[in-house]
């Protein structure tokens, strides 16, 4: 086909969807996803807030706390505009650039939260199975260390997605099935070969997100054999009450990403709405539930909070 007439079928911009059905209440449907907006934006800037101001919390524990909140706060804001304007405005229409451009701010602050949490687990292994070097292992430039890492990940594994995505002609349908915009949902509307997206984003799933959390459940099958070795039973709850609120994260955090990776990759035949509410859960519940998770099982930050709010 020639040239001319691939330009004729490429769409100038995709458009972005809401609930199948429901198009009529969207507004209504809204003010929940905009409480949780709300509460979540507030929620990691008050854990933000309360941890800088407090030279007692500037401990590794509390500053691995404080990127995951920056990470949380970025995915807030990189869906908000989008949804906000196809829930509230009804503005459906986004242009290539900038889908590809929320393609690589959503990616990029998943996998950094992914290295967080994994940094996270590192800090709760060495802490238990290790405290007499606790102090010398994280120290701040190794935090420090560790937090650029984890930015450098992000920002240098995922930019090549947002640059593949831009090679492919899309001549199909242009309606994406989200209200933001995720590589695997923008690849099924190219028409070009779409091969080594396929590949690559298989590979950063398996390789990083999945890498990760096995480190994650190694370091706690470490922990279990820890603590399970110490005779006191009340000192065995309370090194693992420590680890509570991190695992509830994980959980968060892992549970709808590999439940979507598995829908798209395997599963042919399968309900429009789940990947939709399985998107929304994914990109909403995490951001929304951490700083609410370590706010009611972290004395240190719960009573701090309870300070800040009483006064």
């Amino acid at each position: 086909m020639p040239a001319v007439n691939d330009t004729k079928f490429q769409p100038a911009v995709f458009i972005l969807s809401g609930i199948p059905g429901l198009e009529d209440v969207h507004v209504w449907i809204f003010i929940p996803f905009c409480l949780m907006y709300v509460i979540s934006i507030l929620g990691n800037s008050v854990i933000l807030f309360i941890i800088k101001t407090d030279p007692s919390l500037h401990e590794p524990m509390y500053i691995f706390l404080s990127m995951l909140a920056v990470t949380d706060l970025g995915l807030s804001l990189s869906t908000l505009p989008t949804t906000l304007g196809v829930y509230w405005f009804h503005s459906r229409e986004i242009s290539h650039d900038a889908c590809f451009a929320q393609v690589f701010f959503i990616h990029s602050l998943t996998l950094i939260e992914s290295s967080v949490l994994l940094s996270m687990a590192f800090d709760r292994f060495v802490a238990i199975c290790n405290p007499l070097r606790y102090a010398s292992i994280l120290t701040p430039p190794r935090i420090a260390k560790m937090g650029l890492v984890s930015l450098l990940r992000g920002v240098v594994l995922i930019l090549p997605l947002p640059i593949l995505l831009k090679q492919h002609r899309y001549c199909k349908d242009s309606i994406l099935s989200q209200s933001f915009c995720r590589h695997s949902d923008v690849l099924t509307m190219a028409c070009s070969d779409i091969s080594v997206n396929i590949i690559y984003g298989f590979f950063l799933t398996v390789s990083l997100h999945g890498s990760d959390l096995l480190l994650i459940l190694l370091s706690y099958v470490m922990i279990l054999k820890s603590v399970l070795s110490i005779a006191c039973h009340g000192k065995r709850l309370k090194l693992l009450n420590t680890c509570v609120s991190h695992v509830c994260v994980v959980l968060l955090f892992y549970t709808p990403h590999i439940a979507l990776s598995v829908i798209y990759r395997f599963v042919k035949n399968f309900s429009l709405i789940l990947p939709i509410v399985l998107g929304n859960v994914y990109m909403l519940v995490p951001p929304l539930m951490n700083p609410i998770v370590y706010s009611v099982k972290t004395e240190a930050i719960r009573v701090r909070i309870i300070r800040v709010f009483v006064k």
